[in-house]
């Protein structure tokens, strides 16, 4: 199968791109590299283009003729749709209409949407069900909860059929270092306490240790990149096959607590992690997990590198490669 990846320079759609290629499929990567990275692109063809460009996406469609989309092309950072919004609306969702109106011209009918938890909010109920009100608190989650209204009006009108991945916290790196995580500015808990315990950069920051949890910080859901990749090809799969559309959380159904993972880094890279404590974040819960029901039925979806240490251990080692630390360790 021949499909668009757009984004698929970036963290996500990297890896996606890896395992589509693996089991014999070809990954057209679109992507303007503005964040993602051209050195990822290394399992099929890059087309250079911005979503909000009809022309580039034309382009696209016609030369490589895809029989699905992959949607991973978004501004996540969430300080940053705080700060900047319309930046935000205007990628996250005005460019998604243009991909829309593309595929409708190039008659390609199915699409696998990069969702996010951000669109339930404040959870009212845990573990988090895809029947949980979706009532978003920050400007990256209201986009994505946008897109998905916006596919489910398409989809009751035109031959169009989505799956909607609500993703929980995505970390990790393939487990043979060939790629990982590489976001700048990185706000992600894992790869900033792994940079901390490497000696780069400084301590890290801690926000929040009086939570009502075991250890007073967060317990987030932690799902390794890989595990999230085969999510996305169960999907592809499912729609690709004829299935209706459907939303679904993709996580494991655990939380770990920050403090967790400070203390498996530690073990692993068998350094300290410098770290600073700082009062709570607006808007952050004490815990954020998912109840993987419906991927459990829908997909087949059994997470199988999600364990806490696996997804650090894989972490380390990319980033070592990516920090020059093996080579500084060899000499």
């Amino acid at each position: 199968m021949r499909v668009l990846i757009v984004g698929g320079a970036g963290y996500i759609g990297s890896h996606v791109c890896k395992a589509l290629a693996a089991r014999g499929d070809e990954p057209i990567v679109f992507d303007n590299l503005s964040r993602g990275h051209e050195h990822a692109v290394r399992w099929g063809p890059l087309f250079k283009g911005d979503i909000q460009n009809r022309a580039d996406l034309d382009a696209a469609f016609v030369q490589y003729q895809p029989e699905a989309v992959m949607h991973f092309a978004a501004n996540i950072e969430v300080g940053e749709g705080q700060r900047e919004p319309l930046a935000f609306w205007e990628n996250n969702v005005a460019g998604v209409v243009t991909l829309l109106g593309a595929m409708k011209q190039a008659g390609c009918h199915a699409l696998v949407f990069s969702s996010t938890c951000a669109t339930y909010g404040t959870p009212q109920s845990l573990p988090l069900t895809e029947d949980e009100p979706q009532t978003p608190i920050n400007v990256y989650g209201r986009t994505k909860l946008a897109v998905e209204q916006l596919l489910a009006d398409v989809a009751s009108a035109e031959d169009l059929r989505y799956a909607a991945l609500r993703y929980f916290n995505a970390s990790g790196a393939s487990p043979d270092g060939d790629i990982g995580e590489e976001h700048d500015p990185e706000t992600h808990l894992i790869p900033n306490a792994l940079k901390a315990a490497a000696g780069l950069g400084g301590p890290m920051k801690l926000f929040g240790t009086d939570y009502d949890t075991a250890d007073g910080t967060c317990e987030r859901d932690f799902i390794h990149v890989m595990d999230l990749a085969a999510a996305h090809l169960a999907a592809l799969d499912r729609l690709t096959a004829g299935a209706p559309s459907f939303q679904c959380n993709v996580g494991t159904g655990t939380g770990y607590s920050v403090k967790a993972v400070l203390d498996m880094v530690e073990a692993i890279t068998g350094r300290p992690v410098p770290h600073e404590v700082h009062g709570r974040r607006a808007g952050d819960p004490p815990r954020l997990y998912a109840d993987v029901t419906r991927s459990r039925e829908l997909l087949d979806f059994q997470p199988q590198y999600s364990d806490l240490k696996t997804i650090i251990r894989d972490a380390w080692n990319f980033h070592r490669k990516v920090w020059g630390l093996v080579e500084a360790e060899a000499s």
